[in-house]
């Protein structure tokens, strides 16, 4: 299959908007409506489906593992095309055609990405730190990039493979872009938050 297809399945794949859908199906609103206003699955448990939520999760994490990881272990791509195609999902959820090109912060379909490459191990040490970073770290956008550093340093560590380098160094550019308006902000530590907080309420 020509890498021009792979790509393309790959964006329209990762353009379709589970969260959103399931949020219609399921709860019966809109989950934009809800805390950011993004069609992505924290909003689906904003609305108040925590089972729906983690539904929404799993299919916008499966939309990216799928065509990534057929095309990476099936495809015969090259790397450059292989790099485009691990992004196209990421692209598609970012940018939905079916939301006027709209989407979500891309973080589900981010982790279905490394899934898609690495099975289950970027996924994982991803996970940890972002575990960890939610509970130090606000705005959000800056727990989703020190995350990723934290992905980086693994990968450095553990493979240095200019091919999963440029994934990282591409996909963490659109969750920059994604989380562009949380990045704007100074980054505080959660505790410090809350102590400042009390004292100025």
């Amino acid at each position: 299959m020509p890498a021009i297809l792979w790509i393309l399945i790959g964006f329209v794949s990762g353009s379709i908007p589970f969260s959103l859908l399931l949020g219609k199906a399921a709860l019966k609103r809109d989950i934009r409506t809800f805390g950011d206003g993004n069609p992505g699955a924290t909003n689906v448990f904003r609305a108040g489906g925590r089972w729906v939520g983690a539904a929404a999760i799993l299919l916008d994490a499966f939309k990216a593992t799928i065509p990534i990881a057929a095309a990476y272990f099936w495809g015969g791509l090259s790397p450059s095309a292989m790099v485009a195609m691990a992004l196209a999902p990421l692209f598609g959820h970012a940018f939905s055609p079916f939301l006027q090109f709209r989407g979500g912060k891309a973080v589900a379909a981010m982790f279905g990405m490394w899934a898609g490459l690495t099975l289950g191990e970027m996924p994982i040490i991803i996970g940890l730190f972002m575990a960890l970073f939610v509970k130090l770290v606000r705005p959000d956008g800056w727990s989703v990039m020190l995350s990723l550093a934290g992905g980086l340093a693994y990968l450095l560590l553990h493979h240095p493979d200019p091919f999963l380098l440029a994934v990282w160094a591409c996909s963490t550019v659109i969750l920059a872009y994604t989380h562009r308006t949380d990045l704007a902000q100074r980054p505080h530590l959660r505790l410090f938050f809350h102590l400042h907080k009390v004292k100025t309420d």
